[in-house]
């Protein structure tokens, strides 16, 4: 097993592609066979496996999160300003972590696959990715 720590820095309600990193973090583990997961140490950002090719996708995503969950003035927690609790609520919806198969030292990502971090702030920060590699 193999554990190390991507730092991102993001910018506001972005999706920042880290297949390289993960794969890089992959290769480097020695893992020929095995799993890869994935965990955001954060509460107001998020990971998701989504298509690559098509940035017009991701801008749908977004359009859509932003109709489902609206930053307002109708919420009780709002300790760090408006897009707090939706960047919560986004969070809760999306995904955490993910678990990627890795077959030859390589991530089993499908063709148009890739890693995102989703920024559901309003501003950049500085996130950690935690990547653990297990296997053969």
């Amino acid at each position: 097993m193999r554990r190390q720590t991507l730092t991102v820095q993001t910018e506001s309600y972005a999706f920042h592609d880290i297949t390289r990193e993960v794969q890089d973090a992959v290769a480097d583990a020695g893992v020929r066979d095995g799993v890869c997961h994935l965990f955001i140490r954060h509460t107001s950002a998020s990971l998701l496996v989504q298509e690559n090719y098509d940035p017009s996708v991701r801008h749908d995503l977004a359009r859509f999160m932003t109709r489902l969950v609206p930053e307002g003035d109708d919420y009780a927690h709002a300790i760090e300003g408006h897009d707090d609790m939706p960047a919560h609520i986004r969070s809760a919806l999306t995904s955490v972590s993910e678990t990627i198969p890795v077959a030859d030292s390589k991530l089993l990502l499908g063709r148009w696959q890739g890693i995102y971090l989703w920024e559901h702030r309003a501003h950049g920060h500085q996130r950690e990715v935690v990547v653990t590699v297990v296997g053969d």
